[in-house]
């Protein structure tokens, strides 16, 4: 009988750290959730209808790009610019789509030379994306969200 009572206590000595539990905060956890989010990256990246079918991030970015390239090239295509110096510039479009889809341009950068020989240029560039198809926002953690993009666009003019 002293045996089991001895028994009993050792082992009851041994478990008492089995019934500690560590009290978790919620604060805590918000703080370590924070220190693992990453705020550069989406789940989705914004997106067009004919983009649906896509599959894959990557490739949906990709196509959402090249739609808006096609956009932006078919609509610039039919001003007739002339230049009295041949032109080669990649212009920086700094653009937004907000978590409602809207578009917007933030900034247009360009350099010196191309700003000189096409001052509309700013006008056109905000012409040919006046009117694109609807927009589906970027998505994270199933909350659409807004997004910020530099969009190269290249100017070749002889």
């Amino acid at each position: 009988m002293n045996r089991i009572l001895i028994f009993l206590l050792l082992i009851n000595m041994m478990s008492c750290d089995y019934f500690n539990k560590e009290k978790v905060y919620s604060q805590d956890l918000l703080e370590n959730e924070l220190e693992m989010f990453t705020w550069n990256d989406v789940d989705e990246y914004p997106t067009f209808t004919s983009c649906d079918s896509t599959i894959g991030k990557a490739n949906k970015k990709q196509c959402f790009e090249n739609t808006l390239r096609d956009i932006l090239n078919t609509n610039l295509s039919q001003y007739h610019i002339v230049v009295s110096e041949a032109i080669e510039d990649t212009v920086k479009l700094k653009i937004t789509i907000d978590n409602k889809g809207e578009f917007s341009i933030n900034s247009i950068e360009s350099s010196i030379l191309t700003k000189q020989e096409i001052p509309q240029l700013d006008s056109l560039l905000r012409q040919s994306l006046d009117s694109l198809p609807k927009i589906f926002p970027a998505i994270k953690r199933s909350q659409q969200v807004t997004t910020q993009f530099s969009f190269p666009v290249i100017i070749k003019i002889e």
